[in-house]
């Protein structure tokens, strides 16, 4: 009996221990290996509905911008589930104010039309973002020898002193704004996930099934224009 209580009481490793990410603050995620990305937000433009000489010229304004870059980036498209449970709720509430008896049965069949088309098919959300990293084993601007340094010191880097992370921040918001001017010359807008966001996101992204049970804020509610 003493032995099963000391194995039911053992702690449990934490899910964190698996995750690449060692911190989020002030907008940046730190990695366990050191390095910090920052994530934007973009909008999306269909392609297909532009002319023959608007697509070889977005085509054109692209290849511009890979070629400026000095480091990778990682796209990533992140489908879901369409939720409009809160759209449904607020159609209900407008459905039970209003006096007009006609109105309100106009409500409820529009209520109902959405559920069931809900129901019939799996309609997905989709959402746009771009990881910027910064790493300054990377970082051209810095001597070869400091760079090499940096990949042997890189467990330390994640205990980030104040004076190095604003350091690491600064470069970090240089790369974002580069990357938002090249993206703008595409047609696209984007915005930095601020820390609250990222903490969202990621939780979302590693929790896809408990968020729609259980969400935390809705990305949603960042203001991002989307060209369709």
């Amino acid at each position: 009996m003493k032995n099963k209580d000391k194995t039911n009481n053992k702690p449990q490793n934490s899910t964190q221990k698996y995750l690449d990410i060692a911190a989020i603050q002030q907008d940046t995620v730190i990695l366990n290996d050191g390095t910090v990305r920052a994530v934007l937000l973009v909008s999306s433009i269909n392609f297909d509905l532009k002319s023959e000489d608007e697509q070889q010229a977005i085509i054109s304004a692209y290849v511009g911008f890979l070629n400026t870059l000095s480091y990778p980036l990682q796209v990533v498209i992140q489908s879901r589930p369409l939720n409009i449970d809160e759209y449904l709720e607020r159609l209900k509430a407008q459905e039970k104010e209003h006096t007009n008896e006609l109105l309100r049965m106009q409500i409820a069949d529009y209520r109902q039309f959405i559920t069931e088309l809900l129901t019939l098919e799996k309609i997905m959300s989709k959402k746009f973002f771009v990881i910027v990293p910064y790493s300054e084993v990377g970082n051209t601007k810095k001597s070869f020898t400091k760079r090499i340094g940096a990949i042997f010191s890189t467990a330390k880097i994640v205990k980030l002193s104040r004076k190095k992370f604003e350091e690491v921040s600064k470069e970090l918001d240089q790369n974002c704004n580069a990357i938002q001017a090249g993206l703008q010359s595409l047609g696209l807008n984007a915005q930095r996930l601020d820390t609250q966001t990222l903490i969202e996101l990621y939780y979302n992204s590693y929790n896809p099934d408990l968020f729609q049970k259980q969400p935390l804020e809705n990305i949603n509610k960042l203001n991002i224009e989307a060209d369709v």
